[in-house]
């Protein structure tokens, strides 16, 4: 693709300068925290620009409506994950135990969760409602699905590319799926349902990886 991500997203021109950067990185900052403390259906774009201390048309010359906004606030977020799991060291991850492999995965999936919890708050009253998320998500799941298999592929030989883009299609979405919907729980369920990830993803790794071994006293592959 040609495009920058931000301008694929809806932007209406892409900052060249620093200056121009700065502004745009305010005018999402101060977005995320009004559309998770306000709701996005309450935050309008004057109210954005004042606390972002932009004047409205400098506003919209990046961006020509608040849903740009949003979808500009998701792609974000979608590369802030990205790099957090491409930043564990493949290598690495090919010399760990499988438990261990697991326990990395969904701990920096789970962690950039926790210290991003405006992410839950604004996208689960917009969920369903504009389709270019969607997209997004999809796009973003793609990307993390090809790293996967690629890291999958290193670990077994033997495995074919099909079966490596099969597993990993399941592991992100049961992952993603399933850490998303602990988000809404209590804090001691919320813990729970991320050691269940974890068993389930083993188990279900542990049948294609059946000589993989697994240390003992591992409480998310334990019986």
């Amino acid at each position: 693709m040609s495009e920058s991500p931000l301008t694929a997203g809806g932007m209406r021109r892409k900052p060249r300068q620093a200056r121009s950067q700065e502004r745009v990185n305010r005018i999402l900052d101060v977005a995320e925290d009004l559309f998770a403390s306000q709701g996005y259906s309450a935050t309008t774009t004057n109210a954005i620009a004042a606390r972002a201390q932009v004047s409205i048309g400098s506003l919209y010359q990046f961006f020509p409506d608040k849903t740009a906004i949003l979808r500009a606030l998701a792609l974000r977020y979608a590369e802030m994950l990205h790099q957090e799991l491409a930043a564990i060291n493949e290598t690495e991850l090919v010399a760990l135990s499988l438990s261990d492999y697991v326990d990395r995965l969904i701990d920096t999936t789970d962690r950039f969760f926790t210290e991003n919890p405006s992410y839950y708050a604004i996208f689960m009253e917009v969920q369903g409602t504009i389709h270019e998320l969607a997209e997004i998500d999809e796009i973003t799941d793609a990307k993390l699905i090809q790293d996967l298999a690629n890291s999958l592929a290193k670990r077994d030989a033997r495995l074919t590319p099909a079966d490596c883009e099969a597993i990993a299609f399941v592991l992100v979405k049961a992952i993603g799926t399933l850490l998303w919907l602990s988000l809404g729980q209590e804090k001691l369920f919320r813990e729970r349902l991320v050691t269940e990830t974890k068993r389930l993803t083993l188990k279900y790794l542990q049948s294609y990886f059946p000589s993989d071994p697994m240390p003992p006293n591992n409480s998310a592959g334990a019986d």
